[in-house]
Parts: C-alpha cells; structure tokens; sequence
C-alpha cells in the first residue's frame, strides 16, 4: 500500500528532526581597507581620515560598509554566510557599523577581531552567526620575527565554537605578509607566519582526538608557494585522505587565466584561500565538505572594465587614488559544508 501524501511527508520530517542536515557556508574576504574616519593615533591611519590624502569622509565610508553588506549578502545566496572571516578591517568600530547599521543587520551576526601590532592598525576578524555556531574561546597569535624584532603583521586569529552537530570546530583566520619589496625578498616573512600557524593546528590535532579544523585567509601567496604549500604542509584532495592533514579547497583554481581572487596586471592570482583537516572531507564525519563547493564569489557588480590590461578588473574602493566606489581589490571565497545531526 502507497503511503498517503500526507502520511509521507510526516514520515519525511520525523525523519529528518532524527537525522537533521543543514548548509554551513563558510566565507573569507579581504575587504581592502575598512578603516573609520577616526585618528588612532597610536597608528599610521592618517591617509584615510577626512583630511588625509584619500579624502576618507564619513560619506565614503557608509558607502563603503553598505558595498562590503551587499557582497556578503549576496555570497549567501541562501542564506547569510555561517562564518565570514575577514582581513584589513580597523577596530571594532567598522565591524559595529558593518553588523549593526548596514543591511546585514538582518543576519544577526557577532563577532571576534585582533587588535594586532601591524604599523596601520589592520587586524582580522570573523563574523558568525550564534545559531549555527556556538562561540566558546578565541585566541590571538602575535607574530615576533626572531630575525628582525622591528618588523610587525597581523596577529593569527583562533577562534573555537561549537555547530550544531556539536562538534567543536576551531577556526584561523590569516593575513600573511605582503609581497612588498618583492615575491622572494619577502618570501622568509610568509614562511615564517606559516611556520607558526603549522605549529599551533599540530599542537591542536594532537590535543584533541578529532579536531576539525578550518583555516582560511590572505596569504599572499599561491597554494603551491613554499609557505602554504610546503611549510603549512597542505595537499591536493586526492583518493587517500589523512584525517589529520591540512588540505588546500583552492589548489585547482590556481594558474587560471581567467579567474582568481586578485588580479596583479593582467594575472589572475589565487591569494584568497581556504583550507581544511583531513577529517572534514570524509564523508562518515558529521561535520564535512560538500564536494565542488569552493567558489570564488564573483559578480557583475563587483567587477568593471580593465582599460589598461583588457577585460575585467575588481571594482575598488579606490583605483589608485581615484574613488572608484567599489568594494574591495579582492574577491571572497567561500566553501559549504554540511552538517548533521544524528
């Protein structure tokens, strides 16, 4: 006997409030410079202050925090993003006025953010959502180079919550140093920013019997550099999987000349990433990947005609020192999981 449509879709709810499963998208975006119209004078944010050299007004800025509210919205598509981690926001300020007073207000969004020792006052930060995860601890790791003790970057940010599966789910957010001076010359500083973070996850993979760990961020480099893919030890996702590993989601997005996260001249480069343990990936754990989700958020809107080096370029905040209006010189990457509840 055919059960009854009713009947079926009774069947069909108790199943699922048993067996319960839901999308939890995970989100990186270097927002290129969300400063406030405020002097810190304890750093070097003269340039964006209403009389600094970029004319940073209060009006610019609420453009700017509408600009940043609508990509995130946008990338949620279903939803707002779970987690949106997030690199060269200012002070607590930006991120008041971006979760309280934008349209992303809708989202009920929290956060954690670093107050690192860089010389601008840029920091990293994450956004999350209460409902889907359970915010416990966060921990900044500040970066002393043994090798030059004046040199200052972003802090490390760790933040541990709990997802509805209730699982702990431990989550970096990076900023790697810039290529500044050039791709070798500066390479040692990502390596040793790298080296760092390597020893942190370890120590976490072995402490806890099934850490699941996400790790996303600007690393300034691409995934096959010596700092992310040789010293932080990412892989390729391949048959063999190691639970505790550390795999690279954007590793086939680079080398592409037609879409990365950043574009350098007329290169595309793949500097946005996301990467995730071993156990995140297989398919028994409670907590895992949806396959083919890693994305590059790219919209007609965040985009605009390259007049120097052809086709599209990233719509900025500013293009030189132009006010352009825009929304960032980088694209955000996003990854979705899927979580269940037994």
């Amino acid at each position: 006997m055919k059960p009854k449509p009713i009947g079926l879709l009774l069947l069909l709810l108790s199943f699922f409030s048993a067996y319960g499963q839901t999308n939890f998208r995970v989100m990186f975006y270097n927002v290129e410079n969300l400063f406030d119209t405020l002097d810190n004078p304890e750093k070097n944010d003269n340039e964006f202050l209403p009389d600094g050299a970029r004319h940073w007004t209060v009006g610019r800025y609420n453009n700017k925090i509408n600009n940043l509210a609508k990509v995130i919205t946008s990338a949620g598509e279903w939803g707002a993003p779970a987690l949106v981690g997030m690199c060269e926001v200012e002070n607590d300020k930006t991120l008041k006025d971006l979760t309280q007073y934008s349209p992303l207000r809708k989202a009920d969004y929290r956060y954690v953010i670093t107050e690192s020792p860089d010389i601008r006052g840029i920091n990293t930060a994450l956004l999350y959502q209460r409902d889907k995860f359970r915010y416990l601890m966060h921990k900044a790791y500040t970066i002393r180079f043994p090798y030059n003790t004046r040199k200052k970057t972003r802090d490390i940010l760790h933040v541990t919550g709990l997802v509805s599966s209730r699982d702990t789910l431990d989550v970096f957010v990076c900023h790697f140093p810039s290529r500044r001076g050039g791709e070798q010359e500066s390479e040692a500083d990502r390596k040793y920013v790298a080296s760092v973070l390597k020893s942190k996850t370890d120590s976490l993979l072995k402490i806890r019997k099934n850490a699941y760990l996400i790790i996303m961020g600007d690393f300034n480099d691409e995934p096959s550099n010596i700092s992310v893919s040789n010293t932080l030890n990412t892989k390729p996702i391949t048959r063999n999987i190691n639970p505790t590993g550390l795999y690279n989601l954007f590793l086939p997005f680079e080398k592409r000349n037609d879409t990365g996260s950043y574009k350098y001249g007329k290169q595309w480069n793949m500097l946005d990433q996301i990467i995730v343990s071993g156990n995140l990936i297989e398919e028994s754990q409670s907590i895992r990947v949806q396959p083919s989700t890693a994305t590059i958020f790219r919209r007609d809107f965040m985009l605009t005609e390259d007049k120097t080096h052809g086709g599209k370029r990233l719509k900025k905040t500013f293009h030189g020192y132009h006010h352009e209006g825009g929304y960032s010189d980088h694209l955000p990457v996003y990854v979705d999981f899927t979580i269940t509840t037994f």
